[in-house]
């Protein structure tokens, strides 16, 4: 919304799959210049499911990689993808479904969605994968410079503001780890520990290792587009906020 109403950029609706695989209606925009811009809460956000339904086990972030495809559908050769307020801890698998990679158990069936059945994977088939990919830019913006497991990843972090309980946080960082390592003995390299690869529940590192991604401070990006610079210069104050000042704080967000 504020990339768009900045710029003068086109709103567009598109109906993808939720968090818990229901059907949502979710907005994205075109930029004058022609760039994307997908905000991941409109498709997999923490706000589309009410507290009683939230399942950090098994939310899914597919309705996100279905935006994307919307969006190289539309012509977007360049994609400004936001990955703030997740519901999910899938390391962007759901996404990756969508852009057409498979996720295979030991038996080479198809894994359930969500970030726990990724203590079973046994392979990742990449042979699907949108061939446009290759020929498009994805910026993912990330404010976080959490790695993707450990004590300050993605489940251990985020994952309790999911739904996820003391016990369903250890599996899903023991499913991420797992994740990790199939995702490195697929690709030959090593992105767990990339800044922002824990972010938004994983989907830095999925689109980091899988499609291409750059992940970059999303305030930077954003400042630069609405040319912030340059209308601070007749500014006499600015007014910011932040929901809570916390520890997360500290870890890259726009205040900081």
């Amino acid at each position: 919304a504020a990339l768009l109403q900045a710029t003068g950029g086109q709103a567009r609706a598109t109906t993808v799959h939720g968090p818990r695989g229901e059907s949502v209606r979710a907005q994205w925009g075109v930029l004058p210049d022609g760039r994307g811009v997908i905000e991941m809460a409109q498709a997999s956000g923490l706000t589309l499911v009410p507290p009683s339904q939230r399942d950090a086990l098994r939310a899914s972030s597919r309705g996100t990689g279905e935006l994307l495809r919307a969006a190289i559908n539309a012509g977007c050769r360049e994609i400004l993808l936001g990955i703030g307020g997740s519901a999910t801890t899938d390391g962007g698998s759901g996404a990756l479904r969508a852009l057409g990679a498979r996720f295979l158990d030991g038996s080479g069936d198809e894994l359930p969605e969500g970030g726990a059945a990724l203590r079973e994977l046994a392979a990742i088939e990449t042979s699907g994968l949108d061939e446009r990919l290759k020929t498009t830019r994805l910026r993912v913006l990330c404010d976080v410079t959490n790695p993707l497991y450990g004590p300050n990843g993605a489940a251990h972090v985020y994952a309790p503001q999911k739904g996820a309980s003391p016990a369903e946080v250890e599996t899903l960082d023991a499913a991420l780890r797992h994740f990790a390592d199939v995702v490195a003995q697929t690709t030959g390299r090593e992105r767990h520990d990339e800044p922002g690869a824990g972010a938004a529940g994983g989907i830095g590192f999925g689109l980091l290792s899988f499609a291409g991604a750059q992940l970059q401070p999303g305030i930077d990006t954003i400042l630069e587009a609405i040319r912030f610079a340059e209308k601070l210069q007749n500014a006499d104050l600015v007014l910011t906020g932040e929901g809570s000042l916390d520890a997360q704080t500290l870890s890259g967000k726009t205040i900081a």
